[in-house]
């Protein structure tokens, strides 16, 4: 069975996120796909478990190495890279995921992959600031006083947490027994803290995302919960626009930087998100 090594979200090779991409292009049973996400033990690892569909999608299932989930960023554009460069020979500039979470668009322009996210659902603002400077192992002082903590999802849920500053984000340490008093209440969110100062002068938002696993606390590079960052920043008018197109940073405190660029707009509705970045090739090979 062939797979592939990708790094998503990366500028150059050994930065962003880690995925492997399997090609079987049949269904595979579920206990295998677990084993072998496990066996890799990369944040998620894909399955393409079918040519492309009569609805211009290939069939595609996202394992952590302990379950499976309906979405994810990084695996959903490192995904359509292998599409595209290793399976059609069309030269489409589309390719189509059909995942749990429902039928996923990714474009390619040149070197950069973008994909829309589903439009976010929003929950109730969290009224208890203070449970999250526990569970982050910071100040109160640290948090915006003026846009609030809430779960955002585009597929996957996220707590959103404005802070103050770049020191305070880099002071963040997970306590893991009191994020687990939260996350047993919120459908598994990760935590999203994020601020205006950033590393790189030419980036707009420094973004650190903790997730529920004791071998990851951190993830280096995140498209969903940036995806659900873009419905927050534009619901809560966040840069005092209806419309934002901005580069976020990521990865430094893991040692792979990574870089993702998001756009968002409301309309009527909804909120429209996209999110974006590059996507490099590691290595390929064949699964015994």
């Amino acid at each position: 069975m062939r797979y592939y090594i990708v790094d998503v979200f990366a500028e150059q090779r050994y930065q962003g996120n880690q995925l492997a991409v399997f090609a079987p292009l049949a269904p595979l049973p579920e206990e295998t796909m677990q084993q072998i996400a496990k066996e890799i033990n990369y944040h998620e690892t894909t399955f393409i478990v079918s040519p492309k569909q009569p609805d211009g999608g290939y069939d595609v299932r996202i394992f952590t190495p302990d379950t499976e989930v309906p979405f994810a960023g990084h695996p959903t554009l490192g995904t359509a890279y292998i599409i595209h460069h290793m399976l059609e020979q069309d030269g489409e500039t589309t390719v189509r995921l059909n995942l749990e979470a429902g039928q996923i668009p990714v474009t390619i322009d040149g070197e950069r992959l973008t994909m829309r996210q589903n439009p976010p659902v929003f929950g109730e603002p969290l009224d208890d600031r203070e449970q999250l400077c526990r569970i982050l192992q910071i100040e109160p002082d640290d948090m915006e006083p003026d846009y609030p903590i809430q779960v955002v999802s585009t597929g996957l849920p996220s707590y959103i947490v404005p802070l103050r500053s770049l020191d305070a984000l880099n002071r963040c340490r997970i306590a893991p027994e009191a994020y687990q008093r939260l996350i047993d209440t919120a459908d598994k969110a990760n935590i999203l803290a994020f601020s205006r100062e950033t590393i790189r002068p030419d980036n707009d938002i420094h973004v650190r995302v903790f997730v529920d696993d004791p071998g990851f606390a951190e993830d280096p590079a995140t498209g969903s919960a940036n995806g659900n960052l873009a419905g927050y920043l534009v619901a809560h008018r966040y840069f005092g626009e209806q419309r934002l197109s901005y580069r976020a940073e990521q990865g430094y405190r893991t040692g792979r930087p990574s870089l993702l660029h998001v756009e968002a707009e409301q309309q009527e509705e909804a909120v429209d998100i996209f999110v974006g970045g590059q996507v490099f090739l590691q290595a390929r090979g064949e699964w015994l």
